[in-house]
């Protein structure tokens, strides 16, 4: 996956996706407003063709980059265990 970071400051940040769609951009906008101090997380597709924008800023000097790292170590887990409940399921 490429990202290219556009804006990156201590709370605040602004990330273009390239090639994702929103499928991907949801489950990740989701996980991070489970976070309590992420305050806005968004992400903007202009036009079917461009590149998904996340945006996201944080509180009490939680960093934008730790919260998306979280963000996606608590999705890849969640995919883990859902790989896990299938792979156990007799056939």
């Amino acid at each position: 996956m490429e990202i290219k970071i556009v804006e990156l400051e201590k709370d605040r940040a602004r990330i273009f996706f390239v090639g994702e769609g929103h499928t991907f951009m949801n489950a990740l906008v989701d996980e991070l407003l489970q976070d309590p101090l992420v305050d806005v997380a968004q992400y903007l597709k202009e036009f079917h063709f461009t590149d998904p924008e996340l945006v996201v800023s944080t509180l009490e000097g939680r960093t934008p980059l730790d919260a998306i790292t979280d963000a996606c170590t608590n999705l890849a887990a969640s995919c883990d265990e859902l790989l896990s409940e299938i792979r156990s399921f007799p056939q």
